[in-house]
């Protein structure tokens, strides 16, 4: 990367210049010179001219290779094909480049086998779609697809080919009899929740064949395959009450291995409870949420508590891949520095993962419908929760972070389903986010109305509820600079509302620190105490 460097984009748009050595330091061949990036065309297909990716292939010893746009970088313009591969092999002399495969859609990557077989992906943003790809690496025109469907299908994801290291110690395709056999592994995603898999794949008959599967009360997913012969590979089993550990596995025989004995790292956390409730929207999309009581917690004793709600939205572009399951009700209970689930300690239920999708079918947007489906989706959850006696819905509060705190903001501004929001190193303001933003390909000049209306700010006359934001003073994240709290917080305390600004020295868009950390669980806490649990509610 060298200069000139730029203010308005990130450092991977800066002028790059790439280059092949030798084991001694010697200049061996320049192979490509790219400018500045400030500028690209509209949407998240866009790419830069030129050379793109460019890496060695695993299965040879000194080859490079590389794509390039073929639409000149714009999603917008139609052609029948996108991106094209190209080969390059020591010792790189001018015009021995070898023209590879086409991709109908943007290039996503390669899987190196051997010298007859290689995995392609590509995808595009639009639709969703992804394609997976069998394919000779010294045959342009033998592409064959293997797998074609949308990534936000979670149902159909056939998974992950797996590897194994070769001569050079780099991973390529795992193959069995003769080259014909590939095998694959994934989350297996199911209505009954994730059940991780160990398939394998027929070259021939593009069939798949099941080895081994997941099965409750245990949460078990692959780790990697050790020996595909015997039937062994490495596991990772853990369920709501046991840590991860990891396993030997034998899929022929059943027999099963431990490796290793971790003990529970947060014993105060044994014995709660964890449910993956499900139920529906108002106009019958399926949604779900983590729900985690305190130990020992008896609705028909103990009464309505006190509900943190943690939820991050979610576009979709189709509603039957916004509603299905996520996760499974058998994972270890895991916390993390940002997590709400320190206070199930301390007496309130946390509504975790809440689904709030977001779907926009066909050529609709999403966004075009962001506060009518969000609010929605809070009600239901509140709703649910308060049909089983669990939560008080006068006690209630939401929380996220990033685009959780942008969505808390905008609860709060067009609901009143809440006591309280807490919102971490959020966006406010998308005008200031003017070429997109999360999965918002449209720019302000295409879409004002969509800017405004999903701006909590241009709505802080209407946050009537208790809002506490915290900002690592020092974030980079380019769509949620400090500027945003700073202004929400003056805006919303201006107009006679209630918040509470936190800046945290040194921090970036994530918290480090464990000053920092503990001091925003103690903001946390106090402002929940007070707001949420000891909430005083006017007849």
């Amino acid at each position: 990367i060298h200069r000139p460097f730029s203010y308005l984009v990130p450092y991977y748009r800066f002028p790059t210049t790439t280059e092949v050595y030798d084991l001694d330091g010697n200049l061996v061949k320049l192979i490509d010179e790219q400018p500045l990036i400030e500028q690209l065309p509209k949407g998240f297909g866009a790419v830069p001219e030129g050379k793109r990716r460019i890496s060695w292939r695993d299965d040879q010893p000194a080859t490079l290779y590389w794509v390039e746009a073929q639409d000149g970088g714009d999603p917008q313009r139609e052609v029948d094909v996108r991106d094209k591969l190209f080969y390059w092999s020591a010792p790189f002399k001018d015009g021995e480049v070898k023209a590879g495969l086409d991709f109908e859609l943007r290039f996503s990557g390669i899987v190196w086998g051997n010298a007859s077989t290689a995995i392609a992906y590509e995808y595009w943003w639009a639709t969703r779609n992804i394609k997976t790809s069998l394919f000779t690496p010294g045959k342009p025109d033998s592409k064959k697809v293997l797998f074609d469907r949308s990534y936000q299908d979670r149902y159909s994801d056939p998974g992950s080919f797996e590897t194994t290291y070769n001569e050079f110690g780099e991973q390529v395709l795992l193959m069995a009899d003769g080259g014909r056999t590939l095998f694959l592994t994934g989350q297996g995603a199911s209505p009954e929740g994730n059940r991780p898999f160990v398939r394998t794949f027929d070259l021939k008959t593009q069939e798949t064949r099941e080895l081994w599967r997941s099965e409750a009360p245990y949460y078990e997913s692959p780790a990697f395959i050790l020996d595909a012969k015997k039937g062994m590979l490495v596991t990772r089993r853990e369920s709501p009450d046991d840590p991860p550990n990891y396993y030997i596995r034998n899929w022929k025989t059943g027999d099963l291995d431990a490796i290793t004995d971790f003990p529970h790292p947060y014993p105060a956390l044994a014995g709660i409870e964890k449910e993956v409730v499900q139920y529906q929207r108002k106009d019958g999309l399926d949604l779900q949420g983590d729900l985690y009581l305190p130990k020992g917690y008896n609705p028909e004793t103990d009464g309505p508590l006190p509900v943190i709600m943690w939820a991050y939205p979610r576009e979709f572009k189709s509603k039957g891949d916004a509603g299905q399951v996520q996760g499974s009700p058998y994972e270890f209970v895991r916390l993390y520095w940002g997590s709400p689930l320190y206070w199930l300690t301390q007496g309130y239920a946390v509504f975790d993962q809440v689904a709030m999708p977001i779907v926009g079918e066909e050529d609709e947007e999403p966004n075009d419908y962001f506060r009518e489906q969000l609010v929605g989706n809070a009600e239901a959850a509140i709703d649910v929760l308060a049909e089983r006696g669990i939560a008080d819905r006068n006690r209630i509060a939401v929380g996220g972070h990033s685009y959780g705190a942008f969505m808390t903001a905008n609860l709060l501004a067009h609901s009143d389903l809440f006591a309280a929001g807490i919102a971490r190193s959020g966006a406010y303001n998308r005008t200031l986010t003017p070429f997109g933003f999360q999965s918002e390909e449209r720019t302000y000049w295409d879409a004002p109305e969509v800017y405004y209306t999903m701006s909590p700010f241009m709505h802080a006359d209407k946050v009537n509820e208790p809002l506490l934001m915290i900002h690592g003073e020092a974030d980079n994240n380019s769509g949620t600079f400090p500027l945003q709290s700073e202004r929400m917080y003056q805006a919303i305390n201006g107009l006679g509302g209630k918040a509470r600004l936190v800046m945290l020295p040194h921090e970036s868009h994530g918290y480090r620190a464990k000053e920092s950390i503990m001091h925003m669980l103690y903001e946390q806490d106090a402002w929940l105490e007070k707001y949420v649990k000891n909430r005083e509610v006017k007849p």
